[in-house]
């Protein structure tokens, strides 16, 4: 399905969206529960990606097809390597097969793990012979996805004596590990984070927490920062459900928008954002610990005429497309100009947007919904637009809600 979004105004300057639990919570939080089924969960995402974790966990079928979700690949990965004589083969759609997991297959073996590659080495798809893992020590590079790290985590706090994660170089996503050992401490499971060296003790099940209520996400969010910064000064969103206190990693929103003259202020579990008066200035970030914005802040960039330089980009390479050459092949089309190397996009300021340019978005959720804010400019079409199920289903909806102008 193709749409175009014609270009739009709001049309209430007090608009409010409400946005459903973290989808990087809701992930986390659901394989947890399948460790320690005691746990009730509240609020979780109704994405296509944790809609999948939820079905591969409940599956007895020997084949789980976990098609786009490279979260739950990550995860279930993890996950079945420690379910006692239970055989898997893990696989899932074409993209899927060309992105590694040998790094988490490595550790994972080297802490005992039984998995074998089905068809290319590497990569998926694999077979997993589910045992007791024993050993508790391993090592990972520090700079690779934090999802491998996460992956070893979470089964750890179930492993007969815990895991010791040592961690080598320069750590990326620091704040998606904190994520995960802070939702491993609310049920109970006792960690350490101490230089590079994580520790996750064996968990003690009478300590375990019965319900936990997931926040909403903020890498949704991120769409509603960018409209609020392409939009009239005095325009006020009010988003539901967040927490000033946030574990998600995206919610440095926050303070990166200010630049863009959106200020955030937190009222009973929402935020609302305001956009102010501002001169506009080139931006430098580096977003190492929160890449999967890097769509949003330079669309954002791109449409509001500045330039920006972002680095800490070397893991978009391997998400559901090549991130940085998609963001430069759309936003030229676009009339933008951009320069990118494997970790860093350098976009020129412009002067004008091309009409009716057609977006592609290479199954790839965040492409569709970061372009979508230029429609507040001009005329965009996006194509394949239900992409936005993996992680928003709504998102097209809901943009109509504020007053977007879409047809097919």
């Amino acid at each position: 399905m193709d749409i175009t979004l014609h270009k739009s105004k709001l049309t209430n300057r007090k608009s409010n969206i409400t946005i459903t639990g973290s989808k990087s919570e809701s992930n986390r939080l659901l394989l947890l529960q399948a460790l320690f089924p005691e746990i009730e969960l509240k609020n979780i995402s109704n994405s296509d990606d944790s809609n999948l974790m939820i079905n591969a966990l409940a599956s007895k079928e020997k084949l789980v097809d976990i098609h786009h979700a490279g979260t739950a690949m990550r995860f279930l990965t993890a996950y079945f390597a420690v379910q006692e004589g239970r055989a898997t083969v893990l696989t899932g759609s074409k993209r899927m097969k060309e992105r590694p997991i040998k790094i988490l297959v490595d550790a994972l073996r080297a802490l005992g793990a039984d998995i074998s590659y089905i068809e290319n080495e590497g990569f998926p798809p694999i077979a997993i012979q589910g045992k007791k893992l024993t050993k508790n020590q391993v090592s990972l590079k520090a700079n690779v996805s934090s999802q491998y790290i996460s992956a070893l985590l979470l089964i750890a706090s179930k492993l007969k004596n815990g895991i010791v994660l040592t961690l080598e170089g320069d750590i990326t996503s620091v704040p998606y590990i904190n994520m995960t050992l802070r939702l491993l401490n609310e049920i109970g499971v006792e960690t350490q984070f101490k230089d590079n060296v994580i520790t996750v003790f064996p968990a003690t099940e009478k300590r375990i927490d019965k319900t936990l209520t997931v926040e909403s996400d903020w890498s949704s969010a991120s769409y509603y920062f960018s409209i609020a910064a392409l939009s009239e000064v005095g325009t006020q969103i009010t988003l539901s459900s967040y927490k000033e206190n946030s574990l998600q990693g995206d919610s440095c929103l926050v303070e990166i928008y200010k630049h863009f003259g959106v200020t955030s202020k937190f009222i009973n579990n929402s935020i609302t954002l305001t956009k102010e008066a501002v001169v506009l200035q080139p931006l430098e970030l580096s977003l190492k610990n929160a890449p999967d914005i890097a769509q949003t802040i330079a669309v954002t960039c791109f449409a509001l005429g500045i330039s920006c330089h972002l680095t800490g980009l070397h893991t978009l390479k391997i998400k559901e497309t090549d991130r940085l050459v998609a963001l430069k092949t759309e936003i030229e089309k676009l009339g933008g100009s951009v320069e990118i190397t494997d970790k860093s996009l350098h976009l020129k300021p412009s002067k004008a947007i091309k009409p009716l340019m057609a977006i592609a978005t290479y199954n790839d959720h965040r492409m569709a919904m970061a372009f979508a804010p230029v429609a507040l400019k001009q005329d965009v079409i996006v194509k394949d637009a239900a992409v936005v199920s993996k992680s928003y289903p709504t998102f097209w909806n809901d943009l109509k809600s504020i007053g977007f102008k879409i047809s097919q």
